[in-house]
């Protein structure tokens, strides 16, 4: 323990943001750059370095939070970044994108602010970065065997990195034309630069990952002949079929899934248009869905100039502190205030969309909603409260029911779904075929980008031990377990 007084000398203090006016006017990540290495070590130093470090158990990588946060305290960042990689691919990932279950696990956080664990985290892997203390780490002997691993996403790359590392000869198919799954076109650039994917690739190359871009399996080349082409696959095309709302007006023009708006406004940092073919540019736009999905919608349409935005969500409004129901050490469902919702727009809770109205053009133009209440455990619109709002771009950002059906992944494989839907597997994430791995979402479901990272890691584990009898990677969790919540 660096300093067993830090808890109580210091504060929590996180990253500073750029003033909303100025962050408008781009496209950058909100946070000001160097804003947290100045503070960084005295954060570090509220770690209590628990007998039982719960952080362990609400993360799922089982990262070594009080071993790299003594590390950052004491500034030796080489030793810092080791313990980091030690559990993590990719921390600038979950730095930036994870909600942070470890600082809800936080002893710390029983009675006071928790250790701000994703600061220290973040703050690491940059400096290991800029030190260049994070070098390729390629294998030092070949397997002479083959893996395809289907998806780029978080999930697929981190299984692709360990199976390269141990050995074996790895090629990563992704549909879209650049590597990052959801990272590259889901994430908006104000929440993470895709340049740290970027250098994560080149590393990858380097350490002798291949990549094949603009290649969807079960399409453009039948998952039948990618088996015979490799000695393993491994599935990690994520979650994207997208949960629809099936109300009269549907089908106007305007309303898109979020997976459908956010990639384009990407596409636009990436250089491909100059203005996107969905845009928010001086409209009225309303977006279904309350979670970080939905809240990336919401930074998006202010960066691109929209007249309005209004976020609908039709649970009640979370409140500010744990609920009785969600003790520590458990994730609780928390009001949380993102970086979008602070740049302005109207959040309204508990309420449902019954249709919607638009013009003689067919375009949408109003949203007609109700209240809802629980009443017998049920959502139940409230009689009198119904009303309509302008909406001339509305987005639906409900969720994921599971992985894609219509490419013909799932049949050309011949593969067995679990009862919600998703890819079954085994203890050593095989699926009912032979050589055939799923991890992520495809297998999960919809869940956080730390648990993809944990399912490649763990899911790079049974294929390895597939192919060579045994595995000395790394195994964090196992398919049926779930997050630290009630």
């Amino acid at each position: 323990m660096a300093d067993p007084k830090g808890f109580l000398n210091h504060g929590r203090e996180v990253a500073k943001s750029r003033p909303v006016d100025v962050r408008l006017k781009d496209w950058n990540e909100v946070y000001v750059p160097g804003s947290l290495l100045p503070i960084i070590s005295k954060q570090a130093s509220r770690c209590m370095d628990c007998g039982i470090p719960f952080c362990h158990n609400g993360c799922p990588l089982g990262n070594l939070i009080p071993e790299w946060n003594d590390y950052a305290y004491r500034e030796d960042w080489a030793a810092a970044s080791e313990r980091l990689h030690a559990t993590n691919n990719f921390p600038e990932f979950t730095g930036r994108l994870c909600p942070a279950p470890c600082e809800s696990a936080c002893v710390l956080g029983i009675n006071q602010p928790a250790v701000t664990i994703k600061n220290v985290e973040v703050s690491i892997i940059d400096k290991a970065w800029d030190s260049g203390d994070v070098a390729a780490q390629a294998p030092e002997r070949l397997s002479g065997k083959t893996v395809a691993v289907i998806g780029s996403g978080p999930a697929g790359l981190a299984a692709a990195q360990q199976l390269t590392r141990a050995g074996h000869t790895v090629a990563v198919y992704e549909r879209a034309d650049r590597v990052g799954g959801l990272l590259r076109y889901g994430i908006p650039e104000f929440k993470m630069e895709k340049r740290h994917i970027n250098r994560r690739i080149e590393q990858m190359r380097a350490e002798g990952t291949r990549f094949r871009t603009g290649i969807e399996i079960g399409r453009d080349l039948k998952a039948t002949d990618l088996k015979k082409r490799y000695d393993a696959v491994v599935i990690a095309a994520g979650a994207t079929t997208a949960r629809d709302l099936p109300v009269p007006g549907r089908e106007l023009n305007g309303i898109h899934q979020a997976m459908e708006y956010l990639p384009l406004a990407n596409k636009v940092q990436e250089g491909d248009f100059v203005t996107p073919p969905i845009t928010a540019e001086g409209k009225h736009v309303v977006v279904i869905g309350g979670g970080d999905t939905g809240a990336d919608c919401v930074g998006t349409a202010h960066r691109q100039g929209a007249a309005s935005v209004t976020q609908l969500e039709i649970m009640p409004q979370p409140g500010e502190d744990r609920a009785p129901n969600q003790p520590w050490p458990t994730f609780p469902m928390l009001y949380k205030v993102t970086s979008a919702h602070e740049e302005g727009g109207e959040r309204v809770y508990s309420v449902s969309t019954t249709h919607f109205e638009g013009d003689e053009d067919g375009n949408v133009q109003f949203l007609h909603l109700t209240e809802v209440e629980f009443i017998d455990g049920r959502l139940t619109p409230k009689p009198g409260t119904e009303r309509k709002i302008p909406a001339q771009l509305v987005t639906l950002a409900m969720g994921f029911t599971g992985t894609d059906r219509e490419n013909g992944l799932v049949d050309q494989f011949g593969l067995d779904l679990d009862e919600r839907g998703n890819i079954a597997r085994d203890a050593d994430f095989q699926t009912n075929v032979p050589g055939v791995f799923v991890a992520g979402d495809a297998g999960r479901g919809q869940s956080l980008i730390v648990w993809a990272i944990a399912e490649g890691r763990s899911a790079a584990r049974g294929c390895d031990r597939f192919l060579t009898g045994a595995s000395e990677l790394p195994a964090p969790i196992r398919p049926t377990d779930r997050s630290l919540m009630v």
